[in-house]
This record gives structure tokens, sequence and C-alpha cells, in this order.
């Protein structure tokens, strides 16, 4: 079993920055593909990026390319999304997950977090 705890959240103004983190309790953190995902009321769950085990390799999706970063250390159980030049539409909940194998499909996470909201204002 992993449990994640993510925080970090919070309202940020457009163009501005916040990191979030995600803590994961055990000791096989360092086995698991790294996801983070957002989701706004009434649409699905959106693959945001992930980053491999080692930490080597990172994906995102082409919204946030260039603006966010993930990164992970395995010694502290943690994993960081870096969000720079805010804009309204990164507003929502956003979740950190764990997979066997690296994936973008939300239905193929084992664990999830709890959620952390992240606000965008004028």
């Amino acid at each position: 079993q992993v449990q994640l705890v993510e925080s970090g959240g919070g309202l940020v103004q457009a163009g501005g920055s916040l990191r979030l983190s995600c803590t994961a309790s055990g000791r096989t953190f360092s086995s698991y593909y790294m996801g983070w995902f957002r989701q706004t009321p009434g649409k699905a769950r959106e693959f945001v990026g992930g980053i491999t085990r080692s930490g080597t390799n990172t994906s995102y999706v082409d919204s946030v390319k260039g603006r966010f970063t993930i990164s992970r250390d395995n010694a502290q159980n943690t994993v960081y999304l870096q969000m720079n030049s805010l804009k309204f539409e990164d507003a929502g909940v956003y979740y950190c997950a764990a997979a066997g194998y690296k994936t973008s499909r939300s239905w193929q996470y084992d664990y999830w977090g709890q959620g952390t909201q992240v606000t965008v204002s004028s």
C-alpha cells in the first residue's frame, strides 16, 4: 500500500508560480511511475505529466510544456510539480498518483492522493 499526500496548493495570480508536493508513505516509492492530474468541475481528470521511477524522464501534456516541471526525490519519497506562468485554465484540483508503469491513463494508476486546490486569479 502507498498513501499519497499532496500539499502546496493555494491562490495565485495569473502569471505566478506554485510548487506542489506529493509525499508517499512506504518504502516502495521509487518503484512507481508518478503522475500528476488535474480536475475541474464537470470535466474528466486530465493527465498533466509524469516522471519515471528514476526521475530521468518526464512527459507533459502540451498545454503545460515549458511552464510546468515535474521532479522527484526518492530519498524523501516526494514528487514535485513546479508550475510557472500560471493561467486561468490551470486552475483545478491537482492529484498525484502512482502507477506500476508509465501511463497517462487515470484508470491505470493504483494509488491517488486526496488532491490539492489550485486557484488562479486575475
